[in-house]
């Protein structure tokens, strides 16, 4: 398969014939060549898709025009939801139950609802002094901005692509995506199904290639008015950086995260270590939110921990396509390299590593469901993402008192508290400083629902009104 970069209504080659390489993380394999987008290809499909909103019938359709389109999108995605799924893991390693469930599932779900607000973009009439009868009226119209950009991570490929560009459309913009340089497939299959709804030339361009080269110059861009950007705090910061200086052109990050999951010992316990499992090992620990410091209440914390580790013994590691699958593989090689040596440094600060730190023997970029115990507020593992499958977990006394301890973070994305007491949910609860705080349960998204962080995990909402 030679997948080309999007601009326009076809695929078109790269400047230069240029491609790379994109690798399958269960066995190491490529699967196909993808277009290696240059400077060039980034301009000329900023060029499409300003004169897609200047000239073309997208900025001028019946807004309910624009939300039946979108909504026939969202059909073809459901009618090849099986596809997407499968060139979901094997582009990212994500288990297809999930990828069929939540990657594919829920971007169905994001363009349905957004297709909704198409025409439910309003303002208001503003009363003013001398507004009697035939004097003065004012009132606010709201308005596209123009092209949008929209740099999106490999962990949730097209999931991320719908909770950024579905918004954008409706709102009647136009996009320029670049989809992760190691999970471009379902981005360019996104694209394909488009032009089968029957969107417009030049509304959706992809772009596939390099961060450095393709964000950066996203970033720098004079015609594209807004920015948005899920990824690392350190390019986040750099991406404003570029934006502030080139056109003060607006932008949302949606960046790292340290969540804290804080267990109290009146806690649900079955319900505890279910949650707290996936809080941590859901999609491989691939997860913005995942649960980065578990705070675990003295009295239960030796049960909590050996029960988790019976649970990851039943646990089956393995081909992400096999429907028995419950973990997969890293999303490429050098993230579990980085994992692993993540885990080096835990054992090397004094952490108890109780299960797991090692790769999987076999082909492929399995690691083992990792937790680590007797871990200290100052150590890395306990400030730093790892953005994998490890478990950090730290013991206490009094957690009532925890918050103090979980807001000493420069993150806030997301946080949670499991306990019987609704007293003791709610003054914990609203105390942490995060953008979502999950009470009894942990990984609930919903597309009406905001979601964004606090502090160095970024600002702007995806999701909801």
């Amino acid at each position: 398969i030679r997948r080309r970069s999007w601009s326009s209504t076809i695929f078109e080659d790269a400047e230069n014939d240029k491609t790379y390489d994109t690798i399958n993380p269960t066995d190491g394999s490529v699967i196909c060549k993808v277009s290696y987008t240059s400077v060039g290809d980034v301009d000329r499909a900023v060029a499409a898709a300003k004169e897609a909103y200047e000239n073309g019938p997208w900025g001028r359709m019946n807004p309910r025009d624009r939300g039946s389109l979108l909504y026939k999108l969202a059909d073809l995605m459901e009618e090849h939801q099986e596809e997407l799924a499968t060139i979901e893991s094997i582009d990212s390693g994500a288990v297809y139950t999930l990828a069929l469930k939540t990657h594919v599932g829920m971007s169905i779900q994001t363009f349905r609802y957004f297709a909704g607000w198409c025409d439910k973009i309003q303002g208001k009439t503003i009363p003013i002094n001398q507004a009697r009868p035939n004097r003065n009226l004012t009132f606010t119209k709201k308005e596209p901005l123009g092209v949008c950009a929209i740099v999106i991570p490999w962990n949730y490929p097209l999931m991320m692509l719908a909770w950024k560009s579905a918004a954008c459309l409706a709102a009647g913009n136009t996009l320029v995506l670049k989809p992760a340089q190691v999970t471009p497939l379902t981005a360019l299959k996104f694209a394909e199904l488009s032009v089968k709804a029957g969107i417009p030339k030049g509304v959706i361009n992809i772009l596939p290639g390099s961060g450095g080269m393709v964000g950066q110059r996203l970033s720098d861009h004079p015609d594209i008015r807004k920015l948005g950007f899920t990824g690392s705090t350190p390019i986040g910061k750099q991406i404003m950086k570029s934006c502030a200086v080139s056109n003060l052109k607006k932008v949302s990050l949606e960046l790292g995260g340290k969540s804290p999951l804080i267990i109290f010992s009146d806690c649900d316990m079955d319900k505890a270590l279910r949650m707290g499992m996936s809080s941590v090992y859901f999609n491989k620990g691939e997860n913005c939110i995942a649960a980065g410091r578990l705070f675990v209440e003295e009295s239960i914390h030796d049960e909590y921990i050996s029960r988790v580790v019976e649970e990851i013994k039943k646990m089956k590691i393995g081909d992400p396509l096999d429907r028995s699958t419950d973990h997969g593989p890293q999303n490429h090689k050098a993230h579990l390299d980085k994992l692993l040596e993540y885990c080096e440094i835990g054992l090397k600060e004094g952490a108890t590593l109780v299960y797991g730190g090692k790769q999987v023997d076999r082909p492929g970029f399995f690691m083992e469901p990792t937790v680590f115990t007797d871990v200290e507020d100052h150590m890395f593992i306990a400030k730093e993402e790892s953005f994998g499958p490890i478990m950090v977990v730290i013991k206490t006394e009094d957690l009532i008192c925890e918050d103090i301890r979980a807001n000493d973070t420069e993150y806030g994305l997301a946080s949670g508290v499991f306990t019987r007491d609704i007293n003791k949910a709610m003054y914990v609860s609203e105390r942490l400083e995060a953008g979502t705080v999950f009470v009894n349960t942990y990984n609930k998204t919903d597309v009406a629902s905001p979601f964004g962080g606090f502090k160095q995990s970024g600002f702007g909402k995806d999701l909801g009104e």
